[in-house]
């Protein structure tokens, strides 16, 4: 488990920013239960656990400047 800054990366970061909401929209119009809250822990409860912990200790660069 990382604690700590996360790297910045510029890639990911664009590629979150724009094909990421197209398809979001997409599967959202088309998958019932896609996107709603707490549906993620259902799917997969382990990863739903990591995810949240890993949030909680970890930080972006640009919270730095919040």
């Amino acid at each position: 488990m990382k604690f700590g800054m996360r790297k910045p990366s510029l890639k990911k970061s664009i590629s979150a920013r724009t094909t990421g909401r197209a398809k979001r929209s997409l599967k959202r119009a088309v998958i019932p239960g896609y996107g709603k809250k707490g549906t993620g822990f259902i799917k997969n409860p382990k990863k739903a656990v990591y995810n949240k912990v890993y949030n909680k200790t970890t930080f972006s660069i640009f919270d730095l400047f919040k």
